[in-house]
C-alpha cells in the first residue's frame, strides 16, 4: 500500500478532519449569531420590521459607525479565513461598503440601515460557499427562524 494512502486513512488523520469540520460549525454557527445580532436581533413591535445593533449602533456618530463596520469587517476576514473565493469576498466588501455609505448620511442613514441587511447577506453568500463546499451542518433552530421572520 502507498505511504499516502495509509495517511489519508489513519485514525490521526480522521481525528484532524472531524476537528476541522466542528471548527467550521463552530465559526459558522458564531458568524450566524453576530450576523443576526447586528441586523435583526429585536422585532418592533406591530411590525414585521427587526433591527439590530448595526442600526443602533450608528446612532452614535462616528464611533458607532466605525464599530459597527469593524464587527462586518471581522465576519469577512472569518470568510476569507475559511476559503471563501476572492469574487465572493469582493461582493461580501461590497454590501458593506453600501453599508457604509447608507450609515453616513445622518437621520435617513439611520432608518437605511434598519432595511438594508449587510451582514445577513454576508451570512447568505457564506453559507452558499460551506454548502457547496460540503460543509454543510445543522443549524440552531433559533438561527432558522431569525432569518426566516
Amino acid at each position: 500500500m502507498h505511504a499516502a494512502s495509509f495517511e489519508m486513512r489513519s485514525p490521526l488523520h480522521q481525528q484532524r478532519a472531524t476537528h476541522q469540520q466542528r471548527s467550521v460549525e463552530s465559526t459558522r454557527r458564531r458568524l450566524d449569531r453576530l450576523a443576526r445580532v447586528l441586523d435583526s436581533a429585536v422585532r418592533v413591535p406591530g411590525t414585521g420590521i427587526r433591527l439590530g445593533a448595526d442600526a443602533a449602533l450608528n446612532l452614535i456618530p462616528g464611533v458607532g459607525t466605525v464599530a459597527a463596520q469593524a464587527m462586518s469587517a471581522y465576519l469577512i476576514w472569518e470568510a476569507h479565513r475559511l476559503g471563501v473565493p476572492k469574487k465572493m469576498l469582493a461582493r461580501m466588501l461590497g454590501h458593506v461598503v453600501i453599508d457604509l455609505a447608507i450609515s453616513s448620511v445622518p437621520v435617513a442613514g439611520w432608518v437605511g440601515d434598519v432595511f438594508y441587511k449587510a451582514n445577513l447577506k454576508n451570512m447568505a453568500l457564506l453559507r452558499e460557499h460551506l454548502d457547496r463546499d460540503g460543509r454543510v451542518i445543522d443549524v440552531e433552530p433559533e438561527l432558522i427562524r431569525a432569518r426566516t421572520a
